[in-house]
């Protein structure tokens, strides 16, 4: 039967378990069969040779160390590293100070083994399993927790793998925020922050600065996959939009970064987001230079935003001018720059990869090699590189602070209880430095909550320690070159910027623009287009009576009933109070006809007064004639009463002159047409009496009795539910309308209502009189005033409902006016042309004339 590796690797710990485990991931490409039987007599040994591929020292508590120290394996001879060199003598130095301190682990020496992982997981993977197996030459010792995993997905591989061993992994540059995920990654810290937090900082500068359109170029991993979809995510509702997502293979890095440097080019976006590796972002520089793409901001993540070679490039340097990124927090480690200064292959015999660099360093060898030997005068003091520039420690320094929250929890795991505590207070046993187990470590590094020597405080937040970031500035030199500026500092989500000390890639304190569209200024309203993201937009002037007082508003608010918006649709103002003026042209016309109607009523007045005892007067009932004349004056003048700004009393004078003045001339025309019937009928055989019954006075009371019906209804009218003042907002404008408000339209009806009737009842009576034989009918006349007095105000109704504003008065008044003048010229016009320009017709024989 067949076992898991698990199995295998919980059966046979600890000696043979980095072999097996070895042998369980790779057994398939090897082609081994390695049985049950054969596992139990296996030897404890190791995959290479350590000595030759790390750095050891031997202590009571040993700790592993991952690094990578050379880079384009399967050699991993090629390249030394210098910046991750200067991270394994952060390590060191580390151990060093530890030991040193009196108070810190009392009385035990620590120890560290450090192997090459030369930047692949596999090879991290295999100095793991030899870290966690044994010594170096037997199986009664293993170390007990491994800094390193120097990238996500190494550490995600190897806290996977050491998970079931329950072997501590304190990470100081895998920032994944995948590897907080406690219950997936029990065994796993880090000392650097998780990139949520670098993302989120990158957000809210995009935000702060306004920049709604911006370009990313991303590694194609978890690293830079994840950073953007995090961006998205705290971008969103932010009016933030990407013009485009460029992925850089290192596999393709060529090819990658000549298409995204094309499609920066074609881009409008200004500003860039970069989230992958200073290697990758270096040769995207170099295909940008080519291309002469040199005004672009760039935003840097940490992982190159302090790359010194990327900073030192002259051949970029007018690419990289100007960009903007978020690091990894500096932090000074007192003495480490006299101790790297001071290493020296002579003090450190056993040390190969110190060799390596010196070799490299300075042309010449400290030991037997081909290179010419070195004369023991070097020395690190003049030296200026990456490996020697301690003035911003930052991945070193999370290195440091691996090591000392490593040296805590080991010192609370071997720290006795006190004797003095009471019973069940302290139930810590008291551990030898032989016999510790990592999950007792993972314990205690669970609580590790202390002071550093630099008087910071330092504790684990699950996987995590608090975030904090330095915010950094490239800004140019007198001599030409780059300089790396702080600017600035992330506190878990709180952002700290000197704005005024950045230098931007145009090279001025001048804050880029970067929007696909320019934001829409008050007034307007920004309007999606469509297919297009939501920050490609065109700005729409608000409707009339809406406004939009901010920059970049989505909606166009409505003004309040009372108010209206000014010209700019900025701003709400008060409506204008509008009605019909005697100052304006509307007003002063209509004026004018009321006073040139009453001026003609009375002129015609005179004319019939100065010519009373003439026939043609006296044959059309002079006194209802004159009474006529008074009434049509009235109505003249009513009309200047709807004209003026409406007051509480002009408002129920108005319709109460209105409907009394024309009850008043409807009424003298019906009683003259009943007159002229009793005159043609009082002429038949047995009638005379009819006229008699109809004499003055009579015709007097009728035209009372008719008009005092009109004022008992106005009376009421305006007793009970009279007109008011009132501002009509029911117009949409930049004016409201004071008009007189029918408060009862039953009142109103009334009043007209009572108008035509009398209006129809005297025309009926008209056209039944039109033929009588008479060479002068005044029926006739009665029947066309009547018929014009009856279209105009059949008409006024609709025309009256439908107008809005001050122009519904205005309809009333032409209303008015033209009856009135349909009145005054149908009936005493002919009778003025005969007065006036035939008088040889008027004559009492011309008039009974048949």
């Amino acid at each position: 039967a067949s076992m898991s590796w698990l199995s295998w690797l919980l059966t046979l710990w600890p000696c043979s378990a980095p072999s097996l485990l070895f042998l369980g991931l790779m057994g398939r490409q090897l082609g081994l069969r390695v049985g049950l039987q054969g596992v139990h007599t296996m030897t404890c040994s190791q995959w290479g040779t350590p000595r030759s591929q790390g750095l050891f020292q031997d202590g009571d508590i040993v700790i592993g160390g991952l690094f990578i120290i050379h880079y384009q394996p399967p050699f991993c001879k090629d390249i030394l590293d210098h910046v991750p060199l200067q991270y394994v003598y952060a390590m060191v130095f580390a151990v060093e100070e530890i030991n040193l301190n009196t108070e810190l682990l009392p009385g035990v020496k620590l120890g560290y083994y450090i192997f090459d992982s030369c930047g692949k997981p596999p090879w991290a993977l295999q100095a793991a399993l030899s870290l966690v197996g044994g010594n170096r030459t037997s199986c009664d010792y293993q170390v007990p927790l491994i800094i390193g995993g120097a990238s996500s997905s190494t550490a995600q591989i190897l806290s996977r793998t050491l998970g079931p061993l329950s072997v501590p992994l304190i990470s100081y540059q895998a920032s994944c925020p995948c590897l907080s995920d406690r219950p997936q990654y029990p065994n796993f810290f880090r000392t650097i922050p998780s990139d949520i937090y670098q993302v989120r900082a990158m957000a809210q500068l995009a935000i702060r600065f306004n920049w709604t359109w911006i370009g990313a170029v991303v590694a194609n991993n978890n690293y830079g996959l994840k950073a953007i979809q995090i961006f998205q995510e705290e971008t969103q509702g932010a009016g933030v939009c990407l013009a485009f997502v460029e992925t850089l293979n290192r596999e393709n890095i060529l090819s990658d970064a000549r298409r995204a440097a094309l499609t920066i080019q074609a881009s409008t976006a200004r500003v860039i987001l970069i989230f992958t590796w200073y290697t990758d972002v270096r040769e995207l520089f170099l295909q940008l230079m080519k291309i002469n793409v040199i005004d672009r901001q760039f935003l840097a993540s940490e992982a190159w935003s302090t790359s010194g070679d990327l900073i030192q490039n002259l051949a970029t340097s007018k690419v990289a001018s100007g960009v903007l990124g978020v690091a990894i927090r500096s932090s000074s480690i007192p003495g480490f720059e006299n101790y790297l200064r001071n290493l020296h292959p002579v003090l450190h015999t056993g040390d190969d990869i110190l060799k390596e660099f010196w070799e490299a360093e300075f042309g010449c060898s400290p030991g037997k090699t081909s290179l010419p030997p070195c004369s023991g005068t070097e020395s690190l003091e003049g030296v200026q590189n990456l490996f020697t520039d301690t003035s911003q420690l930052r991945v070193a320094y999370n290195v440091y602070l691996a090591v000392y929250a490593a040296a805590h929890a080991l010192h609370s795991l071997l720290s006795c209880p006190n004797s003095n505590s009471p019973p069940g207070e302290n139930s810590s046993i008291c551990s030898s430095p032989k016999s510790i187990k990592p999950i007792e470590l993972l314990q205690h590094l669970n609580k590790v909550n202390v002071t550093t020597p630099q008087g910071e405080m330092f504790y684990f937040q699950g996987a995590d320690i608090p975030a904090k970031y330095d915010l950094v500035n490239w800004q140019n030199t007198p001599e030409g070159t780059l300089k790396l500026v702080l600017i600035g500092r992330v506190d878990g989500f709180e952002l700290h910027l000197n704005e005024s000390a950045i230098q931007w890639s145009t090279g001025s304190n001048q804050v880029p623009i970067s929007m696909c569209s320019e934001s829409c200024p008050p007034g307007t309203r920004v309007a999606n287009r469509k297919g297009e993201p939501v920050c490609c937009f065109d700005c729409i002037p608000c409707a009339e009576g809406e406004i939009s007082n901010t920059t970049g508003s989505h909606h166009c608010e409505p003004c309040p009933l009372e108010f209206w918006s000014n010209d700019k649709r900025t701003v709400c103002i008060p409506r204008q109070v509008d009605f019909l003026s005697f100052n304006e042209t509307l007003g002063i016309t209509l004026t004018t006809a009321a006073v040139s109607g009453a001026t003609v009523t009375t002129a015609v007045f005179v004319v019939f007064l100065s010519y009373r005892q003439t026939p043609m007067v006296r044959a059309n009932n002079s006194e209802l004639s004159f009474l006529l004349l008074v009434s049509l004056k009235l109505c003249f003048l009513c009309s200047l009463v709807f004209i003026g700004r409406p007051s509480v009393w002009t408002c129920r004078f108005q319709q109460a002159a209105f409907g009394i003045s024309f009850v008043l001339c409807v009424s003298c025309l019906q009683v003259k047409t009943i007159v002229v019937l009793a005159a043609f009928r009082s002429a038949r055989p047995g009638a005379e009496a009819l006229i008699r019954w109809f004499g003055p006075g009579q015709q007097r009371g009728s035209v009372c009795f008719f008009t005092c019906i009109q004022v008992i209804i106005c009376a009421v009218w305006l007793s009970l539910s009279p007109p008011v003042p009132q501002h009509d907002l029911g117009f949409r404008g930049s004016k409201v309308t004071l008009r007189c408000a029918m408060a009862s339209v039953v009142g109103f009806s009334l009043v007209l209502g009572y108008i035509g009737l009398l209006a129809c009842t005297c025309l009926l009576l008209a056209f039944l009189a039109r033929k009588l034989p008479d060479n002068f009918n005044e029926a006739k006349l009665i029947t066309f005033s009547m018929l014009i007095f009856c279209a105009v105000w059949v008409a006024f109704v609709p025309a009256y409902v439908s107008s809005p504003g001050k122009y519904t008065v205005a309809v009333e008044i032409f209303a008015i006016l033209a009856s009135s003048y349909g009145l005054l010229f149908c009936i005493f016009a002919p009778k003025c042309f005969i007065i006036l320009l035939r008088p040889d017709k008027n004559t009492k024989k011309h008039l009974m004339a048949r």
